[in-house]
């Protein structure tokens, strides 16, 4: 018996596949499901003789896709929960999936896990309908669409004892984000039997998507809207979100796809980013009265410009959003510094430099967050440590995160930290993460690019929502903090070999400063004066380089730029006598810029080593060569004391070491 309705069904579904005598347009089931069938055979290649098990996502790979949907999980969580407890007893689960089809979210029974898995009604499963052919959350995906895929609706056979029923989320922005499915194992064969499971998985989609609209956007005015004047406060049909302006800036999905906005032009279009006033025949002085009623009453009717009249009553945002606050907030603001002593050292007169820094003063106390673009060494995080301590907040706490030392597997603890018990070996009373220590103050996020996928996504949040959830922490906790990131790859391209979130780029780069590299800039000198002013004084010594030693780092190419400048100074500074850099004291990597600039030498011998002297292989040294490394080897290079000894001066020391190739061991 099982055998026929499976052949049978195949039947069909070639039968069907081979002809478009079905409707190719229309909402019901049945033309749905007969799209389905075709597109599986014809645009997948999916035979419907063969079997596939269900397919369930590795570990790892379910995580990210977790990650990515983690601000809707919460919310759907909710809904979800309390749709189940009017389904479970008749057998039903319910699967939450994200735009891909993958099971991000699952609601079961457990004495039936071991069949759900393998029917695919679990968490990590993939209900693609490229992989696994028409069912209700792939097919939906395609129709974006309610419906009900029941027993040999199925396109596998390996699935036609299942009865589904699905329906479209999307966000508050219209984009669509995934599928709510309400599932069983078995149930009776009538189609019309799902009728009820679908209207209740429709209805808790809807239920769903308000609630992250309203969550979405809580720092606007929201008005609900609906025929039925004792439901409205509750569960308007429509909700339109705007501002102060009276500026529209989002509508759920029936206001979408229902409302629309006549313009000045007569046409009409979408509410969203229209006015107000040209969806609905009123002043925004009425509206505005009925905003602030507070709650539903005869008077709070508004008519439409298509002649509908609307119940309505309005959300305000949450506290400290409006105009008004915002204008104390900047009365109560700190007074900025007079000057930024910490930018202007940076630079001396290169122009570059100056656009740049020029660009920093005005950004230092400005709520935007700063993208930081530069080769590596070129002062990525000097220039973001000199943003804060030129702005209000050089009183709080400056954090500075490398994404790319912090091993993956502790990353997320170090970044988001932790609530007691969380981790076994973890601190007793938990941990606050770099984020939660930067409160207030600036996190710095050094090499960007290299941040995990997934957590780019709470990343993401954190930046968007000013909060941020430590791992095992019921509820978020709030943060004030202004991100500079930093990296020396190209993000765009990152974005395009989909290894770095593009939506998260746009929100790190509010404003974006691209620090030119060491060889660009016409003001080495400057810069090669500060570091031997600053690592002088560290040292504790006084320090100067002769006019030799400072024309060959003039003439560097600098492949590391500042930060290698920066060894090269330390360097000499160590193995200088008096505090004098001379040419000898810069390191080997130096030395080919050096032979270069002696022109007026035109072959210079091998150098010469004063511990192969006397090896028989290597040149003979006599003469003023052979006097010049004794006394050196004698005075362990120390250039002083062989100039009292010779009786020269220690510039002819150095001049002679030159001529004669002599090199310290050090160098070599």
């Amino acid at each position: 018996m099982q055998h026929s309705v499976q052949t049978r069904h195949i039947d069909e579904i070639i039968a069907t596949a081979s002809r478009a005598s079905w409707s190719m347009d229309g909402q019901r089931d049945e033309d749905m499901i007969r799209r389905s069938w075709a597109r599986c055979v014809n645009d997948h290649g999916l035979d419907p003789t063969r079997s596939q098990p269900a397919r369930i996502v590795d570990g790892g790979l379910l995580r990210e896709h977790q990650e990515q949907s983690e601000e809707f999980l919460r919310v759907a969580r909710g809904g979800m929960e309390q749709l189940f407890k009017r389904v479970s007893p008749l057998g039903y689960v319910l699967l939450l999936t994200d735009a891909q089809g993958i099971t991000v979210d699952y609601i079961g029974n457990d004495v039936w896990d071991r069949d759900l898995k393998r029917a695919g009604l679990y968490l990590g499963a993939d209900w693609n309908e490229e992989h696994v052919g028409t069912c209700a959350v792939g097919t939906c995906i395609v129709e974006q669409a309610p419906l009900i895929c029941h027993q040999v609706d199925h396109f596998d056979t390996t699935h036609i004892n299942l009865t589904c029923s699905a329906s479209p989320l999307f966000d508050p922005n219209g984009a669509f984000m995934g599928i709510l499915d309400v599932s069983a194992l078995t149930s009776p064969q009538a189609k019309e039997s799902q009728t009820l499971a679908l209207h209740l998985t429709t209805m808790y989609a809807q239920m769903v998507e308000d609630a992250n609209f309203l969550r979405h956007f809580r720092d606007n005015w929201i008005l609900r809207l609906g025929a039925d004047w004792a439901l409205v406060d509750v569960s308007g049909e429509y909700m339109i979100a705007f501002n102060e302006e009276g500026r529209i800036v989002g509508a759920n999905t029936r206001a979408r796809k229902t409302m629309a906005a006549i313009g000045e032009d007569g046409v009409a279009g979408s509410v969203v980013g229209r006015h107000l006033t040209d969806v609905f025949k009123a002043s925004m002085d009425e509206i505005w009265r009925v905003a602030r009623a507070g709650t539903t009453s005869d008077r709070t009717v508004l008519s439409t410009r298509r002649h509908e009249l609307l119940y309505a009553m309005a959300v305000p945002p949450r506290p400290g959003v409006g105009r008004m606050q915002r204008r104390l907030d900047r009365v109560t603001e700190p007074a900025e510094p007079a000057d930024f002593p910490a930018l202007e050292k940076l630079a001396g007169d290169d122009k570059k430099m100056q656009r740049i820094i020029d660009q920093a003063k005005r950004l230092v106390n400005k709520k935007v967050n700063i993208l930081v673009h530069g080769e590596t060494g070129t002062g990525k995080e000097v220039i973001a440590r000199a943003l804060h301590d030129s702005s209000n907040r050089r009183q709080k706490a400056f954090v500075a995160v490398n994404c790319a030392a912090i091993p993956e597997s502790l990353i997320e603890s170090e970044l988001f930290g932790y609530s007691a018990g969380t981790f076994t070996g973890g601190r007793s009373k938990g941990m606050r993460g770099l984020i939660q220590q930067a409160d207030g103050g600036t996190l710095f996020l050094d090499e960007i690019g290299d941040m995990p996928l997934h957590l780019q996504t709470r990343l993401l949040r954190v930046l968007s929502e000013r909060e941020v959830m430590p791992l095992g922490a019921e509820k978020p906790v709030p943060v004030d903090l202004t991100a500079v990131a930093a990296s020396h790859r190209d993000l765009r391209r990152l974005i395009a070999d989909g290894v770095f979130r593009e939506d998260l780029y746009y929100r790190l780069c509010g404003a974006t400063l691209h620090l030119p590299s060491l060889r660009e800039r016409t003001d080495k000198r400057f810069v090669i004066n500060r570091i031997l002013e600053d690592e002088a004084r560290q040292m504790g010594v006084e320090a100067e380089i002769s006019v030799q030693a400072m024309s060959l780092l003039l003439g560097f190419a600098w492949p590391g730029n500042i930060r290698q400048l920066r060894n090269v100074i330390r360097f000499a500074l160590a193995v200088c006598d008096d505090g004098l850099i001379d040419d000898v004291h810069l390191p080997q990597e130096l030395q080919p810029e050096m032979n270069e600039a002696v022109h007026d030498e035109p072959q210079i011998p091998e150098p010469i080593c004063v511990e192969q002297v006397s090896a028989p292989e290597q040149p003979r040294a006599t003469g003023e060569a052979a006097i010049l490394m004794v006394a050196l080897r004698k005075h362990r290079w120390n250039i002083t004391a062989v100039s009292h000894e010779l009786d020269i001066c220690r510039a002819t020391v150095y001049r002679q070491m030159k001529r004669f190739g002599i090199v310290p061991p050090t160098h070599l």
